[in-house]
């Protein structure tokens, strides 16, 4: 099921840190700047040009107006917006950072996954988390305190379609016979599948597939329902410890930690690459950066930016 990486003892030869570009479609306070097939296209293509490898979305279909309100966003279907990026750009990896497969019913978000990696041509790496937002939950139907058993359960449902083998499955809620996805992808390979979530139980499991997306909580430890993870050796010591758990330590296993103020100029480009390296000293093998920008143009002009002066200094050293 998981493919996996060297132990943390092994690691002392590492391939560059790689960089995902966050589309900023959850801006909806600008539509016309951001949220636009148009804006999704341009956007990936300026990441392209910049040295990101991937570009990122998350999940959000039903937030509530509270949440809003206090700092939370919208975002797109993420399948639906990261169709448009696969399109604009035949070299860009594609990541849901985070998809909630509780939210859907598996079979449904298994076709949604296997429908975006078969017309992107694998390009799909699948951050996956169990939620944290009870109203949603609500809204959607879902009973928020299973949300660890549905996760599961998708991704269950996920590996045993992707062998193309015909499926029965009894499920929690619903019952399957026979059910036959086309077509097979090569030698029954799903996209690498990353778990989010800084819970013990979220890393246990993120430990059984392709890697762990951990955040940095900032304070909202409590509000997302998580554990905290404010410091560099904060990181460090979770990471040792999803190392510890993993079966299997022979292939590749990935660590992606979102930076929040990696892009911010204020800061100069030293710390900035000073706070890289620790990074990946710490095991950290992706980043994922959102850029600041109050129009289309500011973004595109901080990509290429942090492209000359972040990434392009991070690969060659």
């Amino acid at each position: 099921m998981a493919s996996a990486l060297s132990s943390p003892a092994e690691q002392s030869v590492q391939p560059p840190v790689r960089f995902s570009f966050e589309l900023p479609t959850h801006r909806a306070h600008r539509p016309e700047e951001f949220v636009t097939g148009e804006a999704i296209a341009e956007l990936t293509r300026a990441a392209a040009a910049a040295g990101f490898d991937a570009v990122n979305v998350t999940d959000h279909p039903a937030p509530d107006a509270r949440w809003l309100d206090n700092g939370g966003h919208h975002a797109l279907d993420p399948f639906v917006a990261l169709s448009f990026a696969a399109a604009a750009d035949p070299g860009m990896r594609l990541l849901t950072n985070i998809y909630v497969p509780a939210y859907r019913n598996p079979f449904l978000g298994a076709k949604l996954v296997h429908s975006l990696d078969l017309l992107a041509g694998g390009r799909l790496i699948l951050g996956v988390a169990a939620g944290y937002l009870r109203p949603e939950f609500r809204a959607l139907g879902i009973d928020f305190d299973r949300r660890g058993e549905l996760l599961d359960e998708a991704l269950a449902v996920l590996d045993a379609v992707f062998t193309g083998d015909d499926l029965a499955w009894q499920g929690s809620d619903f019952s399957a016979r026979g059910v036959r996805f086309r077509p097979v992808p090569p030698a029954g390979r799903r996209p690498p599948v990353w778990v989010g979530g800084n819970s013990r139980p979220a890393i246990r499991r993120a430990a059984r597939f392709d890697g762990w997306a951990p955040f940095h909580t900032g304070g909202f430890a409590a509000a997302s329902r998580t554990a905290t993870i404010e410091t560099v050796d904060d990181l460090a010591a979770a990471i040792r410890y999803v190392h510890s758990q993993r079966a299997d330590t022979t292939g590749p296993f990935d660590i992606c930690w979102s930076e929040p103020t990696l892009a911010n100029r204020a800061t100069s480009v030293d710390e900035r690459l000073d706070r890289v390296t620790s990074l990946t000293t710490a095991g950290v093998s992706w980043l994922t950066v959102s850029v600041p920008g109050d129009t289309r143009a500011e973004v595109l002009d901080g990509a290429a930016a942090f492209g000359t002066e972040i990434i392009g200094r991070t690969v060659a050293a």
